[in-house]
């Protein structure tokens, strides 16, 4: 069933129902910004279901399709999806490029491809990670969309540390909604399946997105 936007939670909603608590100033990695509590959401559930404009694809280098999200994505949005992937000649690591959603209640489907996880070469796969989300985001706005939902890109199969990724996603949102061109988005909506990864964003989101001092949560 379709989740209309109305029906995800901003944080500024989260922060009042206690769903995440306040870091203290002298712990969060960021200044305060009222307007981006009812800019950015975190949401539990099937990303596949969201009425939004572009929901976000953590996709292989091919666009064919494959596992975990990405297959979920393919299933719903029916065969044209792969039809005009296949015109895109694939994706290289740490880009994105868009399509329509077909059959999903979305409009678009924006295709990023993660990197696969090295503990070798744990600076060049956060600097491809991190460009997957500002790529997914720049996509966004080219397009003219105001809200774009991101699965957390490289944790399932492509063994991305979740609180490490979880940082970078968190840390390029709030650099990217620090700037001009972010102003232009409406929403922005990290989605997560399982408990275990809702449990790191709610522990982590308060760092770059905190409370005004004084502030309930």
């Amino acid at each position: 069933m379709p989740v209309n936007l109305s029906k995800i939670p901003t944080l500024r909603e989260l922060y009042t129902a206690a769903a995440i608590t306040a870091a203290s100033g002298s712990t969060a990695y960021y200044q305060p910004r009222e307007s981006l509590l009812d800019r950015v959401s975190l949401y539990q559930g099937d990303i596949t279901n969201l009425e939004i404009d572009a929901i976000v694809n953590a996709a292989n280098r091919s666009l064919l399709g494959g596992g975990g999200v990405d297959g979920a994505i393919h299933a719903a949005a029916g065969p044209k999806l792969v039809e005009e992937c296949r015109t895109l000649n694939g994706c290289e690591t740490g880009d994105a490029k868009i399509t329509r959603a077909y059959e999903l209640p979305s409009k678009h489907v924006i295709h990023t491809v993660g990197p696969i996880y090295s503990s070798r070469n744990v600076d060049l796969k956060a600097e491809q990670l991190r460009s997957c989300y500002k790529i997914s985001l720049q996509l966004a706005i080219e397009n003219s969309l105001k809200h774009v939902a991101f699965p957390s890109i490289s944790t399932g199969i492509y063994g991305y540390p979740i609180e490490d990724a979880t940082h970078i996603a968190l840390d390029m949102v709030r650099q990217f909604t620090d700037e001009d061109e972010g102003d232009k988005l409406e929403r922005i909506i990290f989605v997560v399946w399982s408990d275990a990864d809702k449990k790191v964003y709610e522990k982590l989101i308060p760092l770059y997105f905190p409370l005004e001092a004084g502030e309930v949560s």
